[in-house]
């Protein structure tokens, strides 16, 4: 592993995002102490406290939270473009053969790629959900690059229980492994993974893919090691179809009926989630992860949700992996999250900045064991933060309202510095952990 340490530097004359009482809001000319990877001041002059911490010059630049990216499949970042224009389980099909011969070197790569891709784009917290895999050295590999840029990881370790090549009624069973096995796996990463970092989750593709029983043991592991269980569902009518034709009932009540959905239960897509499973949801405090661009990119259809925000769900967003997305900006997923409900509802006074920051910085706090401070940035927070300079490019030029430029001009153009437990991972634009011109050689020889 990396060594890590969080450290610390004082952040000075930066317009900051600030938690408040009532709201967030921006203010100017503020001083940021981050001492140990931890918000320990802001104010107007807070450096004069604080002689003994370096000094990292914020003039001119907005500092906002670190973006936690509720779902991703970074094995994908070397398919991009793939099985395009394909419906979901065709485009399933065709990237499932790339995943059973996915090696531990592409693996690495691509998680490579796609981690400082994301780090890039503001991203600080990355949510990992894995495909079943019964190789050590395709997960080693994905923890080795990942913990390479520096990005916090919540990596969700795939599994299932009932197979079916078609993949309708259960998983590719070349990719199966036993519930057993795979459980001493998480404990003997969470062995290693103490101390770093990156933690473990559990990652199941959809509810097809468990049976009752192994819902009831991959439950009782989950809760037991306090961890999130992140699972697709409803990404479009097949979960519901399948439930129905096989178990007699729609996909959320064969999910409640097994005791699957709790208040550590992540559901990734929901674009078909009914007022019944939105009832189900909020009452057994799921969260959703929204991912709006891969829902677009294979016409999966728009998520309903300003009727789970209603509803009191908890509402994430995730960028989805980059064979059905094929980017890792969460910028972008930030802006056409925000367009998509608005083009959806026909109005535009919908999910502004304040909205979508929400959901992209602790919508689904609650699922990842996390507390929910509200948005913006204040004192006693944990150091993982993303420093915006707009003059970096002139299209987000002049700067009306910064919330704004950020929601609808905002790139990873923008994105300055990024630090995670203090530590300044991206600068200037650029890793201070990888390099970034040995990874393009390597990535365009790939084959």
């Amino acid at each position: 592993m990396v060594p890590t340490s969080a450290q610390s530097t004082v952040l000075t004359d930066v317009t900051v995002y600030l938690r408040g009482d009532q709201a967030p809001r921006w203010l100017p000319g503020q001083d940021v102490v981050i001492r140990a990877g931890m918000v320990t001041a802001i104010g107007a002059d807070a450096r004069r406290a604080h002689r003994d911490l370096a000094r990292t010059d914020g003039s001119g630049g907005y500092l906002v939270p670190g973006f936690v990216n509720t779902h991703t499949h970074l094995q994908q970042a070397v398919l991009r473009g793939i099985g395009e224009g394909l419906p979901l389980l065709a485009w399933l099909r065709c990237v499932g053969e790339r995943t059973v011969a996915a090696t531990a070197e592409q693996t690495y790569l691509s998680a490579l790629a796609g981690g400082l891709e994301l780090l890039r784009g503001g991203v600080t917290t990355v949510v990992e959900h894995m495909w079943p895999n019964r190789s050590e050295a395709v997960h080693d590999a994905m923890i080795r690059a990942l913990d390479e840029v520096g990005i916090r990881v919540i990596l969700g370790r795939g599994l299932a229980d009932r197979a079916d090549a078609s993949r309708r009624w259960g998983l590719d069973p070349r990719l199966m492994q036993p519930l057993p096995e795979v459980f001493a796996h998480i404990e003997d990463l969470d062995a290693r993974l103490r101390g770093s970092r990156i933690s473990t989750a559990l990652a199941v593709p959809n509810p097809r893919c468990l049976t009752p029983d192994g819902m009831a043991a991959a439950r009782e592991f989950a809760v037991r090691g306090d961890k999130t269980v992140s699972i697709h569902v409803l990404e479009t009518s097949t979960d519901d179809e399948m439930c129905r034709l096989h178990a007699g009932r729609g996909a959320v009540d064969y999910l409640d009926e097994s005791g699957f959905l709790w208040d550590r239960t992540l559901a990734v897509h929901c674009v078909d989630l009914d007022a019944h499973g939105r009832d189900v949801f909020a009452d057994r405090r799921v969260a959703v992860s929204y991912n709006p661009l891969s829902n677009m990119r294979l016409g999966s259809g728009a998520a309903p949700v300003l009727d789970m925000l209603a509803a009191g769900i908890g509402v994430g967003l995730g960028v989805d992996g980059a064979a059905s997305n094929d980017t890792q900006d969460l910028l972008l997923a930030l802006r056409m999250g925000s367009y998509l409900q608005r083009v959806t509802h026909k109005r535009a006074d919908l999910l502004g900045f304040d909205d979508m920051l929400r959901m992209a910085t602790c919508g689904a706090a609650a699922a990842l064991g996390r507390a929910d401070r509200g948005p913006g940035i204040g004192v006693g927070d944990r150091a993982d933060l993303t420093l915006f300079r707009f003059d970096r490019d002139f299209a987000c030029l002049p700067v009306l309202d910064p919330g704004a430029t950020l929601l609808t001009t905002g790139s990873a153009r923008v994105v300055d510095t990024v630090w995670v437990d203090g530590e300044p991972v991206i600068r200037n634009g650029h890793s201070t952990r990888v390099d970034a011109e040995a990874l393009v050689r390597r990535l365009i020889s790939m084959r």
